[in-house]
């Protein structure tokens, strides 16, 4: 047996945590010696055995305390509401800027954070989780507090339910951006952004986007934005353009805080593949949501813990300057909540499409309800929405005068799935024919400036 006495007991929204103190075992000779932390921890099986309990998670230490830490679920889940957080006396206390709720812990004490001390953000959890809910509660809180002339925002939604519902907002740099093919063009415009307000500080002798905002009001001059990225579908990204993706994502998080540039990261499936090393390491603040396995939880905490919660926005927490990962329940923002904010922006917001450039000339619209100032970004969007390695892949097939799926994997190093959309979309571009034969090779119809080979590369 493993002999403990119960020392503190914390009720909070989600479950109840016993702080257990472990006593001592008395051996035959009369030496005494305490139960083994280890001990009590290996025992999570057995206890949720015992209470009935579905799942039950052992803190071992408690950080800060002697005792270790039995969370046993309650048998109801109280809902942790956003405005309640945000009417108490602690977030209204709370100085940080980009600031947000975040829930309440094990003690029923709320939880707020700032993106710009964070200063990025990587969320993870499955889906039912309370991702979702998550990201929707940062951006309440973001809208809610800050106008367009102190925060823009770029969104990324590839499954195109959870962020669309904000277009229209006049935060928003441009339009939601949904199509994958579009993401790699607004990351490198931001990134251009970055090295552009760096210019900037060089120019005013300021170390960071605060400093320089308060010489320009002092001159009388238009402060900076903040300006926020929040991608809710890394895995679909990382699919598609992989070093790319990692490359961008890494410079910005590295390099983009000085010029407040900020970066939030969601995904479903936090495998290896996805959350890589380089990019979890620029990532120091993450929360975990309910995953299917102890291996997801290390990948996105670095340890076991986030595959026993319990899912609808039961987190795990890890601040960049805390020593252990802190369990919360998250905030629920309802959608109706949402629409009403959204509605008040949009009103705010002015007129629509379509738009005119500045010569007078009309250009392509944007999709309805879009502010005329968010064109900028949807326009360079559109100039870089092709594959980057479209040129490279059609010099192939060009030079070896036939190509195929299989054909573009070797040559470029790809997945079988980027591989098949750049060989469709040289075929809507006329370069190639539809495939033939059981082999799928298709033949050039178009070789530009290159002269038909002599022979060919075969399959």
């Amino acid at each position: 047996g493993a002999p403990a006495q119960v020392v503190a007991i914390s009720r909070g929204p989600t479950i109840t945590q016993f702080g257990v103190e472990p006593l001592f075992l008395e051996s035959r000779g009369g030496v005494r010696t305490r139960v083994r932390v280890s001990k009590i921890a290996s025992l999570a099986d057995d206890l949720a055995l015992a209470l009935a309990a579905p799942r039950i998670r052992i803190q071992a230490p408690v950080p800060g305390h002697s005792y270790v830490g039995i969370e046993v679920p309650n048998d109801e889940m109280s809902r942790v509401a956003l405005r309640d957080i945000l009417e108490g006396e602690v977030f209204k206390n709370f100085r940080k800027p980009l600031a947000f709720a975040l829930g309440r812990d094990v003690a029923g004490l709320p939880s707020i954070a700032s993106i710009e001390s964070m200063p990025h953000l990587l969320i993870a959890g499955t889906t039912g989780s309370g991702k979702s809910v998550c990201v929707n509660s940062i951006l309440t809180c973001m809208l809610l507090y800050h106008t367009p002339d102190d925060l823009r925002v770029v969104l990324v939604d590839p499954k195109r339910v959870e962020l669309t519902g904000y277009n229209g907002v006049p935060h928003l740099l441009g339009p939601v951006v949904v199509e994958m093919e579009r993401v790699i063009g607004a990351l490198q415009w931001i990134t251009r952004e970055m090295d552009k307000r760096y210019h900037l500080f060089a120019q005013a002798g300021s170390r960071n986007i605060v400093d320089y905002n308060a010489k320009m009001k002092l001159q009388g001059q238009k402060k900076l934005p903040f300006l926020m990225i929040v991608i809710d579908e890394l895995a679909d990204l990382m699919m598609i353009a992989p070093e790319e993706t990692e490359r961008t994502i890494t410079r910005l998080a590295q390099l983009a805080r000085a010029t407040g540039i900020h970066m939030i990261l969601a995904t479903q499936r936090p495998s290896v593949d996805v959350v890589t090393g380089l990019i979890k390491a620029n990532f120091p603040a993450r929360i975990a949501f309910a995953v299917a396995s102890n291996t997801d939880s290390r990948v996105i905490l670095d340890q076991p813990g986030a595959e026993r919660l319990l899912g609808r926005g039961d987190m795990l927490y890890q601040s960049p300057d805390a020593p252990a990962p802190v369990r919360l329940q998250g905030v629920f923002v309802s959608d109706g909540e949402i629409h009403k904010l959204v509605d008040y922006w949009r009103d705010q917001a002015g007129n629509t499409n379509p738009y005119v450039a500045a010569g007078g000339a009309p250009r392509e619209t944007i999709p309805d309800n879009v502010p005329l100032k968010q064109a900028p970004l949807w326009e360079e969007t559109k100039k870089i929405n092709g594959d980057p390695l479209f040129d490279d892949a059609v010099a192939i097939v060009r030079k070896e005068g036939k190509g195929s799926v299989s054909m573009l994997q070797r040559r470029l190093r790809i997945g079988y799935t980027r591989a098949s959309r750049l060989m469709d979309t040289m075929e809507d571009k006329k370069i190639v024919g539809p495939p033939e034969g059981a082999t799928q090779m298709r033949q050039v119809l178009d070789y530009g400036d290159v002269p038909p080979p002599q022979g060919g590369e075969s399959k």
